[in-house]
């Protein structure tokens, strides 16, 4: 075994602290489990907390696969003040008296209804979003603002939990929680808001509550992480959504190899549906063969000895499945949570 190769591979769930980047939670699970091959799904600004997919060892892998999924946070938005970074982190660019109204809480449930829908959204400039091989925040922190093009994004659900109306150096703010497609930028949403109100806005604290099928409550601190390590093991197959097959002898032997599969040698399952807590164990319990033929291009998970050894994609054209990466260690699936 290499060196900084662990010999593990498993996802689990970090309650990232406000104040750590992203990046800081990576090297710290890198110390925990002993093992170089780290990666996060999901960037968390250092102001942000909460939910934080993480990949060890040769799981790593599966980070493209559960980066797609739609996000649930709690965000509090300070109404009077614009950001650089549209966040209370970045230098204040504008400030404005705030319109009476947004101190009524039957306005502000209302107006933060209509965020909900498909919409057209400017990233921040302070974003990861490369340009010609470069990030925009870099470009950014240069004096360089690079024109970003805006994206298509939705918001699903958009719930106001409470307004302060601020008073002395306090600002007016809204807690709210929303659930967005892949790719929104809350801090966007903090600015657009303000802009629709006719005064500046900026995003002053963001809690991450689900991300796909992991939510915040199966997610530990660093700290619970040093003493739990292979227990905080959760299942990928539940987590990336995927119906699955379970494999053995002579078709546990070509998916190990890597071979193509008939689909008439693939019995698909999938999970029946439940409460998360009914999910956390990677057992049998809550399984049922599914009903639906494959979709062309659905992907699936292979199981074998409780671990998932392959994802694979259906051909259609060719009525088979076709290897999209191998473990041939396997990925725990968490049955000891």
């Amino acid at each position: 075994m290499k060196r900084g190769e662990s010999g593990l591979s498993l996802v689990v769930g970090v309650d990232k602290p406000s104040g750590m980047t992203s990046h800081d939670v990576v090297n710290r699970c890198r110390r925990i489990f002993g093992e170089k091959r780290v990666g996060h799904t999901g960037t968390l600004d250092p102001l942000a907390s909460g939910v934080l997919p993480i990949c060890i060892g040769p799981a790593t892998r599966l980070g493209a696969y559960l980066t797609g999924h739609d996000k649930a946070y709690r965000a509090t938005i300070a109404f009077g003040v614009g950001t650089d970074t549209d966040d209370c982190e970045g230098a204040v660019t504008r400030t404005a008296p705030v319109p009476v109204e947004v101190g009524d809480r039957a306005f502000a449930e209302q107006f933060v209804a209509q965020m909900v829908g498909p919409q057209k959204q400017l990233p921040p400039a302070y974003s990861a979003i490369k340009v010609n091989g470069k990030k925009s925040y870099e470009a950014a922190r240069e004096g360089h603002i690079i024109e970003l093009s805006p994206r298509d994004i939705e918001v699903y659900q958009a719930t106001l939990l409470a307004v302060r109306e601020g008073n002395g150096d306090a600002l007016p703010e809204w807690d709210v929680e929303f659930r967005v497609s892949k790719g929104t930028y809350i801090r966007a949403l903090a600015r657009d808001m303000g802009l629709r109100l006719g005064c500046p806005a900026h995003l002053s604290g963001l809690r991450r509550l689900e991300v796909g099928g992991l939510q915040l409550d199966e997610c530990v601190s660093l700290e619970a992480l040093e003493g739990l390590k292979l227990r905080a093991a959760l299942d990928p197959v539940r987590l990336l959504g995927v119906r699955f097959v379970y494999a053995d002898g002579a078709l546990a032997n070509a998916v190990k190899n890597g071979n193509a599969l008939p689909a008439a040698a693939c019995t698909l399952f999938e999970r029946r549906r439940t409460t998360v807590q009914a999910e956390l164990c990677a057992c049998t319990a809550g399984v049922c063969e599914s009903a639906e033929p494959p979709a062309d291009g659905e992907v699936v998970a292979v199981i074998f000895e409780n671990k998932v050894i392959a994802l694979y994609k259906y051909e259609e054209k060719h009525v088979r499945f076709k290897a999209c990466c191998v473990f041939q260690t396997g990925v725990l699936r968490g049955s000891d949570i």
